[in-house]
Parts: C-alpha cells; structure tokens; sequence
C-alpha cells in the first residue's frame, strides 16, 4: 500500500426534482457546469467549478427531496472559499437565492448562505482566524 494520501476529495450528492433545471441554476447563478448531463432523459449531473464538484441526482417524479435545510436551517453541503465577500457579490449579481448575508461567526468563519432550486442550503466561508 501507498504512503501517499489516499482521500484527495468530496462530493456532495444533492437530489433534486429536475436535474436540468437544478443544474441550470449551479451554472448560471454559482458557475458551477457539469461536462454532461447523464441518462436519457438526464438524471445526474456533477457541476465542478475550481477543482470542486457536487453531484446533481434526480429523483423520480413526485418523490419527496428532504433538505437538510428543512431541520432548523441545517446545511445541505459547505464550501471553504478564498474570500467570502467576493463570492458573495458574485453569486448576487448573477441572482442566487441569498439566504444571509456574509457575516463572522464564533468559530472564526466569515460565511454566507444560499438555497438552491430544490431548497438546499449552500454555506461559503473562509477563515478569519489568521491562521490559514
């Protein structure tokens, strides 16, 4: 075996009720563009943006999509970012649904919040502690 790292990523895996639509908004309000969609009709989808992705299932029609979100604002997924604050403009000029704005947290984050077409909640921060 390897003395080398072994885990080099994460995914999250997000259902949602219509992947093209749920990818649409990853693509046009976060910048996050999967290479294809897969299944005919489409059913999973991986946005990537910086060497980061997600993954997009669909569920069948009808099936209920339980976010996260749905338990006292739990998170559905979180991202560490560079700068919180330009990300934060960027995603609401381009019209992501902004939850809460940027902000410092006690654990020494400074994040925001978006929700996305099917309701999940989507956390960006970067370190405020000084130590990164």
């Amino acid at each position: 075996m390897s003395g080398g790292k072994q885990i080099f990523a994460a995914s999250p895996v997000l259902l949602v009720a219509d992947v093209v639509k749920a990818h649409d908004y990853y693509a046009t309000k976060l910048g996050m563009r999967s290479p294809k969609l897969w299944g005919d009709p489409p059913r999973f989808a991986i946005p990537q943006r910086d060497e980061v992705s997600l993954m997009l299932n669909q569920v069948d029609q009808g099936a209920p999509i339980h976010p996260n979100a749905n338990y006292d604002g739990r998170a559905d997924a979180y991202f560490w970012v560079r700068d919180a604050d330009a990300l934060h403009a960027e995603f609401k000029a381009a019209g992501a649904d902004i939850v809460c704005e940027p902000q410092d947290e006690v654990y020494m984050m400074r994040e925001f919040s978006i929700r996305d077409f099917d309701g999940h909640l989507l956390i960006f921060g970067h370190d405020i502690s000084g130590a990164a």
